[in-house]
């Protein structure tokens, strides 16, 4: 049959461009860079908040690494495609005055419509902001970077220090080499680096940056550092590479990278995730600088100081739990281990057995296991039926160690969130450690009433291993809790018209993120649901106490508020019927009778419900009138101080905190007199007990 015929008809050029198709491979950063809305790369807008957030989020770790208290200052310089164009030298074709009134930012004015097709095409409206360019730079204090080491560590994708089980920031092993990728891509401009190091200093807490006086060392030279990526070799390229002598007497980092993006629709996000880290790293000096070259009113600063001096501990790496290994993971261990039996791989490459619990693990597995064998032995089954066998027992191993985390803490939190939000009330809480698959995990909650800009409802603020999580909130574990599983009414708390602050922080050392852009945590992993759940619980457990004497003072006043607001009429009216009163007293005494009012003719009313003043009393209170003493704004008066009193009794310590009850009789005849008398030479000691700090004398007091 024609090759034309067995490829449907078509020709045979297409039919042999089929049968020459190659198997192809890509390299990590080649794929990467196709793919980038994996790494939070969607748009211009999200690649400018993405790549200000992972250089941010390195700064952080390299000064956390330390133990030095971050100092990070952000600037963003934007510019026009014009001037951009300009500072690079790149030709346009352009005439001198377009390109003049190009990069001043001034557009040309459009031609008049010659038609209603160019009408229609005038109405509509155009987008609101548009592709710019970034200069981009992140400055810290941390521990620097060695200056042979440079090109590896930035240079070449899925290559760091963070792998291993442990809690980290990144979610991806990509951090700034992401940003490089999107500096190539969108401007073909590459990196450039500062930094200075001292010799012995590395991340995870290697080396001392203190010298014995409490000084910090200063390292000798400052590298600089031009830096390129080779996208399909998955390496550094290399155009400057220097050291120069440290003059400034500094040590960190500054990188510089300039990329596309669209600060207009991506601005709101970008100051919420400076105003959320604040909250999240309170022990942070943050500092941003905005700045356009074509408008200087756009420009814009930011600056959280420093609230705390208060770092949280390091997290540790540890070693797999048994219950989170998998087939490939115990068969990279096995390859790896230098253990020469298999009980001795069970103890030192995983976590939480000891060599009895590996003595049993093995009489477990069956005939075909030895203790005497080596890892080294084990087949494909044989492997598989360990790793069922771990991923199942519960009964021997111990849970995951929490200790091996690092959450902010209470205290953090709380300043954190004063910081920024200045609320009214707040209350943080952390549930006990816990474990989902044989990864360990905290959660840390607070909740929040009141405070500046803050919306009537709930909002809720999420972090995950202590950076802040901005996107599709919907979905998030915390979220759900929040609006679902929390009944806000038993806590005295109006879920609809307080403005309410949700804040929730979960560290882990694999965060269960969901979705390709991992900005959620699902709600079907249940232990994480349940601890959200009493942690916030615990939270307004702490707010209900205070709310409840909140809304008791609150009632009190809106009691005397009403009060007050018919005080002038009640003494009005008061005043109008004693006046009545007086007037037909003095007309009994000249003999003037009136017909009794209807009330008066009521028979068998009850004395109870008719008050009769005695004489004397009602003499007073025509002579007050009669004298001008008892008047309108006497009445007010009177009746203001009644008012006052009653009130400012009710808004007492006690009472408050009772939820406005007074104390019952019961309370006042259950307390009872103490005196204090001497008692020396009294006849009724018997035995004096000696002690340092007091003599205890016993007394009979039969006689």
């Amino acid at each position: 049959m024609p090759a034309s015929k067995r490829n449907g008809g078509g020709s045979g050029k297409k039919g042999s461009s089929k049968k020459d198709e190659i198997q192809q491979s890509k390299s990590p950063a080649e794929f990467f860079a196709e793919n980038q809305s994996i790494a939070g790369f969607d748009n211009a807008g999200k690649s400018l908040y993405t790549t200000l957030r992972e250089l941010i989020e390195n700064s952080l770790d390299a000064c956390e690494s330390v133990n030095v208290l971050p100092d990070i200052s952000v600037t963003i310089e934007e510019m026009t495609q014009a001037q951009f164009n300009k500072m690079r030298g790149v030709p346009t074709g352009a005439s001198p005055a377009k390109e003049k009134a190009a990069e001043e930012g001034a557009a040309e004015p459009p031609p008049p419509p010659a038609n209603d097709k160019d009408k229609k095409a005038k109405g509509k409206k155009t987008r609101a902001g548009g592709e710019a360019y970034f200069l981009i730079a992140v400055r810290d204090n941390g521990c620097g970077m060695a200056h042979e080491a440079i090109p590896d560590l930035l240079g070449r994708v899925l290559s760091g220090s963070k792998y291993g089980v442990r809690q980290t920031r990144g979610k991806f092993g990509l951090g700034a080499k992401m940003a490089l990728i999107w500096s190539k891509k969108s401007t073909g401009v590459p990196i450039r680096i500062k930094t200075s190091h001292v010799k012995g200093v590395r991340g995870g807490g290697g080396g001392n940056l203190m010298t014995e006086d409490g000084e910090r060392k200063i390292g000798p030279k400052v590298s600089h550092c031009v830096l390129d990526i080779d996208i399909y070799k998955n390496c550094p390229r290399v155009l400057e590479h220097k050291q120069q002598t440290n003059t400034e007497q500094w040590i960190g980092t500054e990188m510089q990278v300039l990329v596309a993006g669209n600060w207009t629709t991506y601005k709101s996000r970008v100051v919420q995730y400076l105003q959320q880290l604040a909250i999240i790293t309170p022990y942070a000096r943050l500092e941003m600088e905005y700045s356009n070259r074509s408008d200087d009113k756009k420009g814009m600063n930011l600056r959280f100081e420093r609230r705390s001096e208060q770092m949280p501990a390091q997290a540790r790496e540890v070693k797999h739990h048994p219950r989170s290994v998998n087939n490939l993971l115990v068969q990279q261990l096995l390859e790896r281990t230098s253990s020469k039996t298999l009980v001795k791989f069970l103890t030192t490459d995983l976590s939480g057995i000891s060599t009895s619990v590996a003595k049993k693990l093995i009489e477990r597995l069956g005939k075909s296991f030895d203790v005497d064998m080596g890892p080294d032995e084990l087949d494909d089954k044989q492997m598989t039926r360990l790793v069922q066998l771990l991923r199942s027992t519960d009964d021997l191993f111990k849970s995951p160690d929490g200790g091996c985390l690092s959450p902010l803490g209470e205290y953090n939190l709380n300043l954190g969130i004063q910081k920024v939000i200045e609320p009214d009330i707040i209350a943080t809480a952390r549930d006990k450690p816990g474990a989902y698959d044989g990864h360990p995990f905290i959660v840390e909650a607070a909740v929040s009433l009141g405070g500046k800009d803050a919306k009537e409802g709930i909002t809720v603020v999420r972090f995950a291993n202590r950076i802040p999580l901005l996107f599709e909130a919907g979905a998030d574990v915390a979220t759900r809790v929040a609006n679902s599983k929390i009944k806000w009414s038993a806590y005295k708390i109006d879920h609809k018209k307080d403005k309410i602050g949700v804040f929730v922080s979960i560290v882990s050392t694999k965060v269960p993120f969901k979705g390709t852009g991992k900005e959620y945590i699902g709600d079907d992993i249940t232990e994480i649901q349940l601890s959200v759940k009493r942690a916030l619980q615990n939270c307004c457990q702490q707010l209900r106490a205070h709310l409840a004497k909140r809304n008791a003072l609150r009632d009190v006043k809106e009691r005397k508020s009403r009060l007050l607001k018919y005080i002038p009429d009640v003494s009005r009216s008061l005043f109008g019927i004693l006046d009545d009163m007086r007037k037909r007293k003095l007309e009994e005494e000249e003999g003037f009778e009136r017909p009794a009012s209807p009330r008066k003719r009521v028979a068998g009313m009850s004395p109870a419900k008719r008050y009769k003043s005695s004489e004397k009393d009602i003499s007073s209170i025509m002579d007050g009138l009669s004298k001008g003493k008892l008047t309108e704004n006497a009445i007010k008066q009177h009746l203001t101080e009644a008012v006052e009193a009653t009130t400012n009794a009710g808004l007492g310590e006690d009472d408050a905190e009772a939820g406005g009850k007074s104390k019952s009789k019961e309370d006042d005849d259950d307390r009872h007199a103490v005196y204090l008398v001497p008692i020396y030479d009294d006849e009724k000691v018997e035995q004096v007990i000696r002690h340092p700090l007091f003599d205890f004398f016993p007394m009979n007091m039969a006689g």
